[in-house]
């Protein structure tokens, strides 16, 4: 048995809808019962000593284990944390300290972090239907310039604020394990084609319109609000990623529409994702936030979403990439995407007119588009706003996704495919273009599983390279020895076929675009699928192409 991560959970999250504390336990399946009963005797033993109320619990088995959450209120959830790990100690025979020594400390720690007029506020947000967004640092009240924003410290009192103010404003969430960025950004362009100044948080950074603000991972609860707060933002595109849902739940309670792009082995070995099933558990999160009064856009060529969807009594819409799907609301139909239902039947765009798609060759960006082009109709864009905001779009609109370069004859094709799903669609697209020669360099990072690392690999030989440059990728070891990923990745590359000789090893992802450009020749085709080193490798080709 152990306790793998103790957390505050700020959102809607995997077991309910309530702000509280995680338990991840490791332990087996036989244990689960019991570690669970003594987890919740214990933490409603340690609120009774401390004379606060009994919370409520929810338990969900996971694989290798179970998460155990309890509520509190907003303001203790720190202090749950200390008492969760006190119960956890007294439990398993791990106690150092006497109890009250325990109590004493956990007791301080709720007293420091209190903030009664974080609660008044609450309770009144919610009283007036008013959007209410916290954290540690900020609490604001409204979206977009209806935002009032005030220090965590130093908040006004209900009456003195002016709730007449307050608005909501539209809002999509994005998530799935493949084309969440690339759907995110289609989403926003639309919606500056209809008109909108648009937010958007991604695992790329956060922008309003072409402004970014910031680099870096903001596809969780911090990004969301980020955006969500900006007086300028009229409308936000919020990409929601696994880890963000996992360990802080989902940034807004309400949204208008949210996309589940699809589901397929990535990240799967981390505990709460070893399995498909789990995974797909995760990404669900978002259909709580419009179950009521939004609609959730799904992939009808999705076998584990479509199940999944006979369970969600709100508002389904359905793309498809099968143009015989009559069923589906949003489809390929004699090049066009189009969108079909009850008394509709619109040509939105051609496909061959979306940049994104090289011509209809990128065959997840057609599926990335078509998700897109629901998202936005049922945030009530029209269609010529759609077609213009995806044939607008150009492949510096995407950086890093199915971007195509060429320079003295060779082209390169750069992505950021990292998972055996995202690989094979690469393959199928380069599949496409001719080549006289074809080279693959790509990497994967030490946290998969050796299953996951071999897939991987024979997805990355479908596209029947002449040679193959695996990158070391050391930051991204994440406790692997130097040399294993690339030994596994050799390996099962070699047992599907490729001759040993042509797999080059190098350290880096930038060493391998140079060792590629010295290896090409006129007709060839480089294929780079970067992971740790995408912004480096994107402004080294850009060098290279404008200077030809």
């Amino acid at each position: 048995m152990e306790l793998l991560d103790c957390r505050r959970l700020t959102g809607p999250n995997l077991l309910w809808d309530r702000p509280s504390v995680m338990m991840d336990i490791a332990c087996a399946k036989a244990e689960a019962d019991e570690m669970a009963a003594g987890l919740r005797a214990g933490i409603v033993g340690l609120h009774e000593r401390l004379g606060w109320a009994a919370p409520e619990f929810s338990v969900k088995t996971r694989v290798g284990g179970l998460s155990l959450a309890f509520d509190g209120p907003i303001d203790r959830l720190y202090a749950g944390i200390a008492l969760a790990e006190a119960a956890w100690a007294r439990l398993t025979g791990q106690a150092t300290e006497p109890l009250a020594a325990s109590l004493a400390a956990i007791a301080d720690r709720a007293a420091n972090e209190a903030n009664p007029a974080l609660l008044a506020l609450k309770a009144r947000a919610r009283e007036q239907q008013a959007p209410f967004l916290w954290d540690d640092d900020e609490i604001s009240i409204g979206f977009g310039a209806s935002a009032q924003v005030w220090p965590s410290t130093r908040l006004p009192t209900p009456d003195a604020v002016d709730w007449r103010r307050p608005v909501r404003i539209p809002i999509a969430l994005v998530t799935g394990t493949n084309g969440k960025t690339t759907s995110s950004r289609m989403c926003a362009r639309i919606l500056r084609a209809a008109g909108h100044h648009v937010g958007l948080s991604s695992t790329e950074g956060i922008w309003i319109d072409d402004l970014a603000l910031d680099e870096g991972d903001y596809a969780g609860p911090g990004g969301a609000r980020a955006i969500l707060r900006q007086d300028k933002v009229d409308a936000a595109v919020l990409e929601t990623a696994r880890g963000g849902l996992l360990r802080r739940g989902l940034g807004v309670e309400q949204a208008d529409v949210a996309l589940i792009t699809n589901i397929a082995a990535d990240h799967l070995g981390d505990f709460g994702s070893r399995t498909l099933a789990e995974l797909l558990e995760i990404k669900w999160i978002i259909s709580r936030a419009v179950v009521n009064d939004g609609t959730l856009v799904l992939n009808a060529d999705d076998p584990l979403l479509v199940e999944k969807a006979s369970d969600h009594p709100g508002r389904i819409a359905w793309f498809s990439l099968d143009e015989n799907r009559s069923d589906v609301e949003f489809r390929p139909e004699d090049g066009y995407l189009i969108r079909t239902g009850t008394g509709i039947h619109q040509r939105l765009c051609r496909i061959n007119d979306i940049p994104l798609t090289l011509n209809g060759a990128a065959r997840h960006n057609i599926a990335n588009a078509l998700a897109a082009a629901a998202v936005c109709a049922y945030l009530g864009v029209d269609p010529a706003a759609i077609a213009a905001g995806l044939t607008g779009m150009q492949q510096d609109d995407n950086p890093g996704r199915a971007n195509l370069y060429h320079l003295n004859g060779v082209d390169i094709f750069l992505d950021f495919a990292h998972n055996p799903h995202a690989i094979a669609a690469t393959a199928d697209l380069t599949a496409r273009l001719p080549a006289r020669r074809r080279l693959l360099a790509f990497a994967q990072a030490g946290d998969r599983t050796d299953q996951l690392l071999q897939e991987c690999s024979r997805a990355a030989w479908a596209h029947g390279p002449d040679r193959v440059i695996i990158s070391e990728l050391a930051k991204y070891a994440r406790g692997r020895a130097h040399g294993e990923v690339h030994g596994i990745l050799r390996a099962e590359l070699i047992r599907s076929g490729c001759p040993a000789e042509q797999i080059v090893h190098v350290e880096t992802e930038t060493e391998a675009l140079e060792h590629a450009m010295g290896w090409a020749r006129p007709g060839d085709l480089l294929i780079l699928l970067v992971l740790g080193e995408a912004d480096a490798v994107r402004k080294r080709l850009t060098q290279l192409t404008q200077g030809q």
